[in-house]
């Protein structure tokens, strides 16, 4: 069995097949050797930035503590914490005439993929794994995929959980799946989750 570690962009994870589901609750370990039953997962890092409470979502923050807990109970994933940046941009509306602009709040996560990229290189460069595997589409990271695959000869799978596929990581990853529902489904924390601190639940909008 390959010796395997799984970086995950942990929004394009949320914002690719998890949005608007029941499978948020989701054990990324359990997951991943879902996915990958042939290989020997030796760790999972979930790349994330701690969000901040919406208009129409304000128990975020509080859910996003809530789920971050239930990844701490499991002994082979880590964290890595980016962050959030909000500024002011002028922006054009969209069919007003004559044209009108105006000032928004932009925010934008930041991190998560310099964090997921450089871990990934750091340890191929050490030679940690066989295979290194990506749960993401996001094409910025073809880059270090390719680095991996041709500078230091390793194999680089993509986790996709979007419906199509980025071309450039199909370009240069090894092998390339999709996550699907039913992986989702058979993934998931119990709804009671003990710990150090004692017993939590599955947050209630999840």
């Amino acid at each position: 069995m390959p010796k395997t570690v799984v970086y995950i962009d942990g929004f394009n994870l949320y914002y690719g097949c998890l949005k608007r589901t029941p499978y948020k609750w989701l054990d990324i370990a359990a997951l991943c050797r879902h996915l990958l039953p042939h290989d020997d997962i030796i760790a999972v890092n979930y790349c994330t930035a701690l969000v901040s409470a919406r208009p129409g979502n304000p128990s975020a923050p509080s859910d996003q503590q809530v789920y971050l807990r239930a990844l701490r109970t499991v002994p082979n994933v880590t964290i890595t914490l980016g962050h959030f940046l909000t500024h002011s941009v002028q922006m054009t509306l969209t069919g007003v005439v004559p044209v009108q602009r105006v000032w928004v709040d932009k925010t934008e996560e930041k991190g998560s993929d310099v964090n997921l990229a450089t871990h990934l290189v750091r340890d191929a460069s050490l030679k940690r794994f066989d295979v290194g595997v990506l749960v993401t589409n996001d094409s910025d990271l073809a880059e270090p995929v390719r680095v991996v695959r041709r500078e230091f000869g390793m194999a680089v799978g993509i986790l996709n959980p979007h419906q199509h596929h980025s071309v450039l990581l199909k370009k240069h990853a090894t092998f390339l799946k999709r996550i699907r529902q039913s992986a989702l489904l058979a993934s998931q924390f119990p709804d009671q989750v003990v710990d150090s601190r004692g017993v939590f639940h599955k947050p209630v909008a999840w």
